[in-house]
């Protein structure tokens, strides 16, 4: 799981905007409009596989969903090796189209894993390893931020993912055998927010939709805001991309450290709490970015800035990774982490990156970052009222099918 959010962060995110524009010398707006269709067929076809896979019974098969697991990874590599001989646009839509499929079909296959390998209990601490891993890796190891350095470590990734997963999905051990069979139990099978209903009786309340709409903003918010700051170079070269790696390991440990707090939290808290301290650390942060863009414009930027953004996205991705399984039964998870992670995370992010990539060029650095920061207020406000007002969530919760 680390490795491939590692490679949608990188490789997928930031490294085709490079080859984009560097290779195949596509303008800001052509790019947008290809990346929003990334988006669109993604979702589309993490949606159609996930109903697919509830339908076929193939969410409560271990072995099935290590075989699918296989076929993403080797579709992956190959295509990510591909990669360079794309010289044209046409060719380029193509390749997008097919990482779509890709993308699309391992959203619900290894989202849906979690009911077989993490009990409830530690989601939240599963989950914070995940993230911490992936954040720690991309901060310290990604001073190069091009096409060609995230493909070479995208492909040592995927190499080893194709060996991995090739030989557990065809592996015949006890052990497997064991772990096939976990999500009958309850401690894995029942979702921390999965609730019965008396008479046996069961419905869909409506706490997946808000999560789902919640989650979408979060993730919204952060790539509106963040593609923008990269194309400022004081911003990066000041943290992320900064030739000091005392300034890279202090961001990669910040992300570290809030992913293990996120997971202290996670499993302690309701979500709502932390969807709130999510949109304030994000208005918080902007609120700092736009200040010190109308005061000391063109000045390095200060640690504190990258410091809470890291913050902030280590917590959001911890709940991204629990989230979905724990509102979720073996039968139903396929359908929720395509709803939750293609629908919100996947939609958000790519169609805030094309948006950010058309305002480049027409909206000035501080208005955009001004945006970006009343967005993030606004929903900080919102949560801030579900907080203490409650909602119609709290009577609906999710129901055992």
């Amino acid at each position: 799981m680390s490795a491939g959010y590692y490679y949608n962060l990188t490789f997928v995110q930031l490294g085709l905007e490079d080859f984009a524009a560097r290779v195949l010398s596509l303008s800001p707006r052509a790019f947008a409009l290809d990346m929003a269709l990334l988006a669109i067929l993604t979702c589309l076809t993490a949606l159609a596989f996930g109903f697919w896979m509830q339908r076929q019974d193939w969410a409560c098969c271990l072995r099935t969903k290590l075989r699918l697991a296989f076929g993403v990874v080797l579709t992956q590599t190959m295509l990510t090796a591909a990669a360079p001989f794309v010289s044209h646009e046409p060719g380029f839509l193509i390749w997008l189209a097919l990482t779509s499929l890709a993308l699309g079909v391992g959203v619900p296959v290894m989202f849906s894993m979690t009911v077989d390998l993490v009990p409830v209990r530690q989601r939240g601490y599963a989950a914070a390893l995940t993230t911490a891993v992936t954040y720690f890796a991309a901060a310290v190891l990604s001073s190069e931020w091009s096409f060609a350095a995230f493909r070479c470590q995208s492909l040592i990734l995927l190499t080893a993912g194709t060996f991995g997963m090739g030989i557990l999905s065809i592996v015949n051990h006890p052990w497997m055998d064991a772990l096939s069979s976990q999500h009958t139990r309850p401690e894995f099978a029942i979702g921390r927010y999965v609730r019965k209903k008396k008479l046996g009786q069961s419905r869909m309340g409506n706490r997946l939709p808000g999560l789902v709409l919640i989650m979408f903003g979060i993730y919204f918010v952060d790539s509106l805001g963040f593609l923008r700051l990269l194309k400022t170079p004081v911003y990066m070269q000041s943290a992320w991309q900064s030739p000091d790696l005392d300034i890279r390991m202090f961001i990669a440990g910040v992300h570290g450290v809030g992913a293990l707090v996120g997971g202290v939290l996670y499993t302690a808290l309701r979500e709502r709490p932390l969807f709130l301290w999510i949109f304030g650390i994000f208005g918080l942060t902007h609120l700092q970015y736009s200040f010190h863009i109308r005061v000391a414009e063109g000045a390095a930027g200060i640690l504190s800035m990258p410091m809470l953004y890291a913050l902030a996205v280590s917590l959001y991705t911890v709940i991204n990774f629990a989230l979905w399984a724990d509102l979720s039964t073996p039968q139903t998870i396929s359908v929720n982490a395509a709803l939750g992670v293609a629908l919100s995370a996947w939609t958000a992010t790519f169609l805030s990156t094309a948006l950010s990539i058309l305002w480049s060029d027409s909206l000035s650095l501080a208005v955009h970052i001004q945006i970006v920061d009343a967005l993030a207020l606004l929903f900080f406000l919102v949560m801030l009222a579900l907080v203490y007002f409650g909602s119609p969530l709290d009577q609906n919760r999710e129901v055992l099918n």
